[in-house]
């Protein structure tokens, strides 16, 4: 009896170490690539742009990328039930709907289309945006892209998520949540890539076994929603460079505006400089050039 008992109990301490040891070697990774949607073929990415026209006030349109599969490392019980790191279509158009807010307020957009993630097929590259450009008439697309890690590992690891202009990396402890957004906005007709701007977000966790799925996603749509908040300070940003990458470099650009629009100047640069500064100071700067 006395043997059969230890040996009861040497396999439960040998069930129990099993399980812990998965919890020190899981991570759950879920993402999205605009280099994957846009550029499928290597052969593609040596295709040179033409100078984009940029015709005012612009039509955008806003998009997630198709994402990837969600992936898991390691065997720990816990994260294999919960699937966290994944966005619904919901949470991606709620995600949108600010980004596209945001920017309406700019004199140069004239309108912005959220366009549901199912219009965009996987790798489905220029030919996929000239179907989106007819079905939506949107002449400018925004590109969010994301990659978020999720980690359950004692020891440190790191995500790196490759982008149109280089690599990210991010460090990561147990039940911590990296997160990147990156929103690429091309001109369609062109296929030149006007600018980019990248937002991130890293929160700490601090999760036990018994609350780790809730606890991780919080964190997993909060770190979403951090680095959107980022991703957006970061466009206006980048509008301003933009402005300034058109003056300097105004044989790169063709700027021409739309019937009606209150922009005047024909093809001069400069109504992209004033149509790219907020609308307060784009009214100052417009009358004084009358």
């Amino acid at each position: 009896m006395t043997l059969r008992t230890s040996t009861i109990g040497l396999l439960f301490i040998l069930f129990v170490a099993q399980i812990l040891s998965g919890c020190v070697s899981q991570q759950h990774r879920h993402r999205s690539s605009v280099v994957d949607y846009l550029y499928p073929n290597e052969k593609e990415t040596t295709v040179q742009p033409s100078i984009p026209r940029l015709t005012l006030p612009l039509k955008v349109g806003i998009a997630f990328v198709p994402s990837h599969e969600s992936t898991t490392s390691g065997n720990n019980l816990w994260i294999g039930r919960v699937g966290v790191g994944s966005l619904s279509e919901a949470d991606k158009l709620q995600l949108l709907d600010e980004v596209s807010n945001h920017f309406k307020q700019y004199d140069f957009v004239k309108s912005i289309e959220v366009i549901p993630s199912s219009y965009l097929t996987p790798g489905g590259g220029f030919n996929n945006l000239n179907q989106v450009k007819t079905m939506y008439g949107v002449d400018v697309m925004a590109l969010v892209s994301y990659d978020q890690v999720q980690f359950t590992d004692e020891g440190l690891l790191s995500l790196s998520y490759w982008t149109l202009v280089g690599a990210y990396v991010f460090k990561g402890e147990k039940n911590d949540t990296s997160t990147l957004m990156d929103t690429v906005v091309y001109d369609i007709s062109s296929r030149k890539m006007l600018f980019r701007a990248p937002g991130t977000s890293q929160i700490k966790g601090s999760a036990t076994p018994v609350n780790l799925s809730e606890e991780l996603r919080s964190d997993s749509l909060k770190g979403f929603k951090d680095a959107t908040g980022q991703m957006i300070a970061n466009l206006d940003l980048q509008l301003t460079r933009f402005k300034e990458k058109v003056k300097e470099r105004p044989e790169e650009f063709q700027v021409v505006h739309s019937a009606g629009y209150a922009g005047g100047g024909g093809a001069d640069w400069a109504l992209l400089a004033i149509a790219l500064l907020p609308p307060a100071l784009a009214r100052r700067k417009s009358k004084s050039l009358r």
